[in-house]
């Protein structure tokens, strides 16, 4: 027991649980607006920005923020456009690992932190980087509560949002910058294949098992702490990386609450349409909309 009274575990539990938390709540919006793709370009794009960064001897986490927030104005600005778009993003994403690989046979001493922005290190985390995550994620939270209603009413019906007057592309740009943010600072916590399970399993499990979007995110973020302590706990006793055990048990939980509720309830939970997805493959919108299926 003496080994909980270590600085590096209390940091390791305190980090992890303010990462759990902060993705929750990011998360949750990620998946209802459809947009882990978004996330997924962002941490190739930033993994670039921290290499260039230890490149020119820059904190990685400043090269991170630059890359990832200037991809995200991108991105939400482009939003309609970028639709549909996926040869042309994945020759991005493929061009922004290579440059990020670039930059580390420039610098050959950047390696080790190259693959703690991949994997993460949150077993090595010090008070400063506690200190980062609490000022980038208050800032992070705090904007998305400014903006919380309109977010919720552009993700759910974007185009009657906008004819009501909401401004669509400010707010999509908005939480592209938030999730921009999001994704900077837990990289250097967790690591980028990290991010992804908390990211999207809470939420995930969460929207399958209520519907109020308050207690989805609340659940979603005691589901992001409990995979985080269980992967703490059983990475201190066992050989093996805390990113396997958080991962896998998030996998595992979102697998089997997915296939119970389909089994229990198979038409309580209905995922959002893919945004590519026509109105013409759905008998009832072409019955809704006959303009469409004639056009078609």
């Amino acid at each position: 027991m003496d080994l909980y009274h270590q600085e590096f575990i209390r940091n390791a539990f305190l980090a992890g649980t303010l990462v759990a938390v902060l993705t929750a709540i990011i998360g949750y919006f990620v998946v209802m607006r459809a947009e882990t793709f978004a996330a997924h370009a962002l941490s190739h794009i930033g993994f670039a920005g921290a290499t260039g960064a230890a490149l020119l001897g820059i904190n990685s986490l400043f090269g991170m923020l630059g890359f990832t927030a200037g991809a995200a104005v991108v991105i939400g600005a482009m939003e309609k456009r970028l639709r549909g778009r996926h040869v042309e993003i994945g020759m991005v994403l493929a061009f922004s690992l290579g440059l990020g690989v670039l930059f580390l046979h420039l610098y050959t001493r950047g390696a080790t932190e190259a693959v703690a922005i991949l994997f993460g290190s949150i077993l090595s985390v010090d008070p400063a980087g506690i200190r980062w995550i609490l000022v980038l994620g208050s800032a992070a939270l705090m904007g998305l509560a400014l903006m919380f209603r309109p977010l919720t009413f552009s993700s759910i019906d974007p185009e009657t949002a906008e004819a009501r007057g909401v401004p669509v592309r400010f707010i999509s740009v908005a939480f592209m910058l938030l999730l921009a943010i999001t994704v900077a600072e837990v990289v250097q916590i967790v690591g980028i294949l990290l991010m992804f399970a908390l990211l999207i399993a809470p939420p995930a499990i969460a929207q399958h098992l209520f519907r109020r979007p308050a207690v989805v995110i609340a659940v979603a973020a005691l589901l992001g702490i409990a995979f985080t302590w269980f992967g703490l706990l059983l990475a201190i006793w066992t050989p093996y990386p805390v990113s396997f055990y958080i991962a896998g048990s998030a996998t595992a939980t979102c697998l089997v609450i997915v296939g119970l509720s389909h089994l229990v309830r198979p038409h309580r939970f209905r995922p959002p349409e893919h945004p590519d997805r026509e109105f013409v493959d759905h008998p009832h919108h072409q019955h809704a909309h006959p303009h469409v299926h004639s056009h078609s």
